[in-house]
């Protein structure tokens, strides 16, 4: 069978570890197993989707700044009857961050948040109050990368209330308390087919609230105790039990781990910094192609 790593046309952020790029190194690594795939632009409007049985999706990072055209192509390829891993409900639930209101409602603890309807006439400063905190974090239901994100001050809200307004008039928001625990760092708990595979922390730099290797952030493994990671894994169990591939942020909240974002469209797995991550994920999928073939 044809399978399709999904990529996109700009350039990875990351930098190896462990004599491993993920960024670089996987798609080499699946070929070298023997598995017929082969990297594809998602929307390069050159490939003919017809020929293949499977689509993986791995960094089509573009996704968010091209919504609409994503949501075409998923159905694109749908209508062809192409599997797509993860499966299209679940990358469709989880594109937008509404999803997070599901995951409250199953009683699943959650950052604390409000969502702000794009266009809607929304005043700062009542939303401190709401969410209890001297500093609002503001970012898009549909993102990536920390796009369009940022901070506010209770102290600054009358005079940035005509920066979120613009923002809010290109689409719908999640406001959030800005957790001290973020400058501690940012946990994340990798699954495969629902089985826990391993964990880094993830450190903004000096200064900053964002943990991605652009902005200065840093890496790290850590080997969490089995009670941690059975709560990490509460949430793959309720809400997505057996995709290929499912990573928990969050993070650590006098002594709890709370959830930040549940990451099931594209996310980078870390699989330079897990013993035995890139083997755990190769098993993973030979399970769903096996599937395939059954």
């Amino acid at each position: 069978m044809k399978i399709a790593f999904i990529t996109y046309s700009g350039n990875g952020h990351y930098s190896a570890a462990n004599n491993f790029n993920e960024y670089d190194d996987l798609l080499p690594y699946l070929q070298q197993q023997g598995l017929d795939i082969s990297a594809e632009i998602w929307d390069d409007p050159n490939v003919d989707w017809s020929k293949y049985t499977i689509a993986l999706l791995k960094t089509p990072w573009d996704y968010f700044q091209k919504f609409e055209a994503f949501k075409a192509w998923l159905n694109k390829i749908e209508s062809l009857s192409i599997r797509l891993l993860n499966d299209y409900n679940i990358v469709r639930w989880n594109m937008d961050k509404h999803y997070l209101k599901d995951i409250a409602a199953a009683g699943l603890e959650v950052i604390p948040a409000v969502f702000l309807d794009k266009g809607a006439e929304v005043s700062l400063l009542p939303l401190f109050e709401e969410l209890n905190t001297l500093q609002l974090i503001v970012k898009p239901c549909v993102s990536g990368g920390s796009k369009n994100t940022i901070i506010v001050q209770k102290t600054e809200a009358g005079k940035r209330q005509k920066e979120v307004d613009a923002l809010l008039s290109m689409g719908d928001f999640i406001v959030q308390p800005l957790m001290d625990e973020v400058y501690e760092g940012e946990w994340s708990f990798i699954f495969f087919n629902g089985h826990y595979s391993h964990t880094v922390l993830k450190k903004p730099a000096k200064g900053d609230f964002r943990v991605q290797q652009i902005y200065g952030g840093t890496i790290e493994t850590l080997f969490p105790g089995r009670a941690v990671i059975d709560r990490a894994k509460s949430y793959v169990d309720r809400f997505v039990p057996r995709v290929l591939y499912a990573r928990v942020d969050g993070l650590m909240i006098k002594g709890r781990f709370v959830l930040m974002e549940l990451e099931l469209v594209e996310p980078f797995l870390y699989l330079s910094y897990g013993e035995n991550a890139v083997q755990n994920y190769y098993n993973a999928l030979l399970e769903h192609l096996y599937l395939v073939n059954k």
